[in-house]
């Protein structure tokens, strides 16, 4: 039988973590779950042994990325920006490509700015996003929730971090699965 050709598969599937900055974060409508569900997504895709990417917007004037995702962070790829889009943010996109990414998962904030442009210019170059709802957001929840519908609309994956894992899980009964479980938990 044939599975959904959006399904998420291991080998080619990388996740961006977008501008979850220290100065930003107090601001951002749920930021804690944001951050919860950020380190969920990082600490599963290290044990599933998938590739992470992230950005850091006006790190000068924002701060860094928020201390504990900096820390899960430290093998992940880096990328500084001036641009919304992380379109902007040196050779990423390349990047992505020439790992043969094809399916990008995304988290971060803000989601009406940063990570939409960001998920429009992804679609825009042929990636398949996956935009785990439940780790993105904004200032007011309005412009989070109409950012995630203007997403979806232009083709999107709108799921949350759970979906997300499974997904790349495929099985249950693994040495992986056992350690993600606990994440989820």
């Amino acid at each position: 039988m044939k599975r959904h050709p959006q399904i998420l598969k291991k080998e080619k599937t990388a996740l961006l973590v977008i501008d979850i900055q220290e100065r930003i974060l107090p601001v951002i409508h749920e930021w804690e779950t944001v951050v919860a569900n950020t380190l969920k997504l990082i600490n599963g895709f290290q044990i599933m042994n998938v590739p992470i990417f992230y950005t850091e917007q006006y790190p000068k004037g924002l701060g860094g990325t928020e201390s504990r995702i900096k820390e899960a962070l430290s093998e992940a790829k880096f990328y500084e920006k001036i641009t919304f889009s992380c379109i902007g943010a040196g050779n990423l996109f390349d990047d992505l490509k020439s790992a043969g990414i094809v399916q990008v998962v995304v988290c971060g904030v803000e989601s009406h700015v940063c990570v939409q442009q960001t998920v429009l210019d992804l679609l825009a170059n042929g990636f398949q996003v996956n935009l785990a709802a439940d780790a993105v957001s904004s200032r007011r929840k309005f412009d989070f929730e109409t950012s995630l519908n203007r997403m979806h609309s232009n083709g999107a994956e709108v799921t949350v971090t759970e979906s997300i894992l499974f997904e790349l899980l495929e099985v249950c009964g693994t040495v992986e699965f056992k350690s993600v479980s606990k994440l989820v938990k």
